[in-house]
């Protein structure tokens, strides 16, 4: 049966208040349980598929899934959403799971667009560190899709919504709605005997399609595409140049067609994520506090660490700004490094290099020419309505134009000219 608002369950321990989703399984309702005073999510199979030849396989694997989720939860993991209670009532099966709140990796990025890949990293590492937990207890999620990734808060990614079951088909309501046909492995759409979309590698398929889209911005394209009309994944760094190796190798290693071609545990490929923390770890000494502010996209305190590194690489702290003589001396190898942390952790959106090429493509030159250089000022949005703004107006977050930081609240205007121009960038 379909319970109404109002409807309460365990000798009112638990109070109906709506229906959040329903999908070709079953239903998701969010309740109040009085005994924690807060609000939960109670799922339970879909009434319809009593009269289904699997209903009870699947009331089977139900059981069997949650009672495991119960027991993980007694030794909760903070990336993976907490089961309470499973209990049946009026004939139903009923599991009672945390009610996270917060925005879905999935809203953030339609949100705010692509995200750094720091950010990414993060979100992506904590959650396959989750699925390390569930496939140690023999649980394949199945669906670790960016909707059904929360972030509690800033910093915490967590994991919902198990796919408990998603392997049996009914056959009174058909196929559709299974799975996320963007990050759905290739394995989900075929007989659902194949025991093959019951491994490590469906989640190792859908993580590695959820990494895609978070430092992309874009779906991926899609497994039956891939394998019925041969057309081709486009590798994530084909979009996004300031993508490193490692992790664009280990997008596509974990979204290969074939399972036995892609990473045989999420173990595995969490390694080959690894691999990128040990390139960014050998940044040179000083540069740790820029790279921590940029990777949590702390913009402004970066662009103030950024001129406070400067001004003490050029020996210039005293004066408080960059003149033209230092800044043509000013060391190569440090410059990359400012600019590739800037590049890197802004998805390619902000950087000395990144104001060098817009500078350029208006026609700027070391020869100052005040039309070029206000256009270049207007373009980047340190320029508005024809005044130059101060430095306190300056927008400090990712809706900022492109190449809007660093900002030139060091440097004089010739010297920012000078600087956009080293051939070192």
């Amino acid at each position: 049966m379909v319970w109404a608002k109002g409807q309460e369950l365990q000798g009112g321990r638990l109070v109906i208040e709506r229906i959040l989703e329903e999908s070709g399984f079953g239903i998701t309702y969010k309740a109040m349980h009085r005994g924690f005073n807060a609000p939960v999510l109670i799922k339970t199979p879909k009434e319809q598929l009593k009269f289904d030849p699997n209903y009870h396989e699947y009331v089977k694997r139900f059981i069997r899934e949650a009672r495991i989720l119960k027991q993980l939860a007694a030794d909760p993991h903070p990336h993976i959403v907490r089961v309470y209670d499973l209990f049946e009532e009026d004939n139903t099966h009923c599991l009672v799971v945390e009610f996270i709140v917060g925005k879905s990796l999935f809203e953030l990025v339609q949100q705010q667009g692509a995200l750094p890949e720091a950010q990414a990293l993060k979100y992506i590492g904590q959650i396959g560190d989750a699925l390390k937990v569930l496939h140690a207890a023999k649980l394949i999620h199945r669906d670790a899709t960016p909707l059904n990734i929360i972030l509690s808060d800033p910093e915490t990614a967590v994991l919902i919504d198990f796919g408990i079951s998603g392997e049996i088909v009914p056959m009174t309501i058909g196929s559709t709605g299974l799975c996320n046909p963007a990050f759905a492995p290739y394995e989900q759409f075929r007989d659902k005997k194949d025991l093959k979309q019951d491994q490590p590698t469906v989640d190792i398929y859908t993580i590695s399609a959820s990494l895609y889209y978070a430092v992309t911005g874009r779906y991926p394209t899609d497994c039956l595409s891939r394998k019925v009309d041969d057309e081709q994944l486009v590798p994530p760094k084909q979009l996004l140049p300031s993508l490193s190796n490692a992790v664009n190798e280990a997008i596509l290693a974990g979204m290969e067609l074939k399972p036995e071609n892609r990473p045989q545990s999420m173990g595995e490929w969490l390694r080959l994520l690894e691999k990128e923390k040990d390139i960014e770890e050998e940044i040179p000494p000083g540069y740790e506090r820029l790279r921590d502010l940029l990777a949590v996209q702390n913009w402004k305190e970066a662009d103030m660490e950024t001129a406070r590194v400067m001004l003490q690489v050029a020996g210039r702290q005293k004066e408080g700004w960059l003149d033209t003589e230092s800044i043509e001396k000013f060391p190569g190898e440090d410059l990359r490094t400012i600019d590739q942390l800037w590049v890197k952790y802004s998805n390619g959106r902000f950087g000395f290099s990144v104001q060098k090429r817009i500078y350029q493509n208006f026609g700027g030159t070391k020869e100052y020419n005040r039309e070029i250089w206000e256009s270049f000022g207007d373009y980047v949005g340190w320029r508005v309505k024809q005044e130059w703004v101060w430095y306190d107006n300056l927008t400090f977050d990712f809706s900022a134009p492109e190449g809007h930081l660093p900002s030139e609240g060091v440097l004089e205007i010739g010297g920012c000219r000078y600087l956009l121009l080293r051939r070192d960038l």
